[in-house]
Parts: structure tokens; sequence; C-alpha cells
């Protein structure tokens, strides 16, 4: 077994996939309308789904904005460098809502994200 996707329920496609990709570096793997349905599937990720987990964007076309509420946590991202990541991020536009720095309680390095619709993104550094 082995894990396929997390999925994220955006508002607006063209907006998410512009973070995912341009912001965080993702790819879109593929992307599939639904229109029976009045959804769209996006896949996003660093590499294929045969080999790695990815995330899932869902569309509703008729749902504008989701309340998050208070069960959902985060998706986190391993890099080489925190801070160097959070500086990219920022470049590219993307928002950082909790600067690189060792954790509470303890000495791994992470940041966090936030992507339009709210969802968190922990980036967390690479232990050498």
């Amino acid at each position: 077994m082995r894990i396929l996707h997390t999925m994220l329920r955006v508002g607006d496609l063209d907006r998410s996939l512009a973070f995912y990709t341009d912001v965080l570096g993702m790819r879109e793997l593929r992307r599939q309308d639904y229109p029976s349905g009045r959804f769209t599937l996006a896949f996003v990720g660093y590499g294929p789904e045969s080999g790695e987990a990815v995330i899932e964007l869902t569309h509703n076309w008729d749902t504008s904005s989701y309340e998050l509420g208070t069960g959902f946590g985060h998706v986190a991202i391993e890099v080489a460098d925190a801070y160097a990541a959070c500086q990219q991020i920022e470049a590219r536009g993307g928002k950082v809502v909790r600067p690189a720095g060792p954790m509470k309680h303890g000495t791994t390095v992470i940041a966090f994200v936030e992507d339009p619709d709210g969802y968190k993104i922990e980036l967390i550094q690479r232990k050498l």
C-alpha cells in the first residue's frame, strides 16, 4: 500500500494551479473535466503518480470558496533549505505565514506558506 494523493477543494482552479506550479514548482500531471457533474479534477506533483504522492485539486464549477474547518492541518513538502524556499516563494508571489526557523520544542527547521484558498503548506528542511 502507498498514499496516492491528498484532495483539496479549490474555488478558482486557474489561480490554484498557478500557485502549485509557478510558486511551489510542481507540475500539472493531468486534468479531467466532468461536465455532467460540473467539476474538474487536476493533479499536481513533483514527479509521476506511479511513484510519488500528489495533490488532487477538485474544482466544483458552481462553488467559489469553501470553509476550511478545523479538521484539516496541512500538506508537508521537504525542501533542501527552508529559508531559501521562503525567499523564492515570496519572490513568486506566494504568502509565507510562518517564516523559516526551528520548530517550537525542537530543532527541525520548518516554515508555513498558504495557498490561495487558505490551505497551509508546511516546508520541512531536509536533515543532513
